[in-house]
């Protein structure tokens, strides 16, 4: 009696497929399909990230976007990068009143407009109100695109608009709830120094020490200063401090206070002089009594500053 083949055997235990004795051609093709993996079906793609294209001219900015400086010089070299090689990354829209709002992509579309496209990629989103902040303000921020002054007024209006903490709102950007503190606190300064943290001729830095003045004539008069004098955080800490020993506290040298109202006076005389002579200026003024400080770094500047104020050297 003949013995079952060994691989049989094996076959059974391990339950796999019956092992066919002397196959024919038939059989083998047979057995290769029932063993072939089941061909992959294409993905079908959610209708949430299926990329359309539509009229540019249906697509509407959002009044929700945080962003709202476009320097025109990275406009036109966006402008040229599609010109060369089209859209890559689709806007993200919601569909609002029979046209669509931008949640994401105001700059590609400001460029395409430039560019004259007729047509761009989308893809459509369902957000409410804040989803719309959010995803604005995330992708922004991930790529850097906000100043200071559009990062707060983001931060902002997620706080008064749809009553959120300022802990929850830094968990739904990622980033720290002293980011966030900090950055809503730049919203207290006037809009006139706002508007030099947006254009960039003062830094985050240098307002966070501003923000130590507790007056907006002390806080325009040291930020114009740092402009002019170009004060580095260190220097502006030292005018600060300087401002506010004027203004309430007696001097270490001569225990006088100064009024509010004659500080800003005296800075402004002293800004004066300073741009009359054409170098550092201090002028330390306390109950009508005082002193001018003015600087020179050399033989030749010196005699410059005294043919300006009319001694004449011999």
């Amino acid at each position: 009696m003949a013995k079952p083949a060994l691989g049989r055997g094996l076959g059974a235990l391990l339950g796999g497929t019956p092992v066919i004795a002397n196959p024919t051609p038939g059989a083998i093709s047979t057995v290769a399909a029932v063993l072939a993996p089941a061909p992959t079906p294409p993905p079908v793609l959610s209708p949430r990230d299926r990329v359309l294209r539509v009229k540019l001219d249906r697509i509407r900015p959002c009044p929700l976007q945080p962003r709202k400086d476009f320097p025109e010089q990275t406009l036109r070299e966006l402008a040229d990068s599609i010109r060369e090689q089209g859209i890559v990354q689709p806007l993200i829209v919601r569909e609002r009143n029979g046209v669509f709002e931008l949640i994401a992509g105001e700059r590609r579309w400001r460029a395409a407009q430039l560019v004259g496209l007729a047509e761009v990629p989308i893809i459509l989103r369902e957000a409410d109100d804040r989803a719309v902040l959010e995803l604005a303000l995330i992708e922004n921020l991930q790529r850097e695109n906000l100043n200071a002054i559009e990062e707060a007024q983001g931060y902002s209006q997620l706080v008064t608009q749809f009553q959120l903490t300022q802990e929850d709102v830094a968990t739904k950007v990622g980033r720290s709830r002293a980011v966030v503190a900090n950055a809503l606190r730049l919203l207290k300064l006037s809009p006139t120094i706002q508007n030099y943290i947006r254009e960039g001729r003062l830094s985050v830095g240098h307002a966070k020490v501003i923000l130590g003045l507790t007056t907006e004539p002390h806080q325009k008069l040291a930020a114009e200063r740092v402009i002019k004098e170009a004060l580095n955080v260190r220097q502006t800490e030292g005018l600060v401090a300087k401002l506010l020993n004027r203004a309430g506290k007696p001097t270490a040298k001569t225990g006088l206070v100064l009024p509010l109202a004659a500080d800003a006076h005296v800075a402004d005389l002293e800004n004066r002089l300073r741009e009359r002579l054409g170098t550092k200026v201090q002028l330390r003024y306390a109950q009508g009594k005082g002193a001018i400080e003015i600087a020179f770094f050399s033989d030749q500047e010196l005699e410059r500053i005294l043919q300006i104020v009319g001694v004449a050297t011999e």
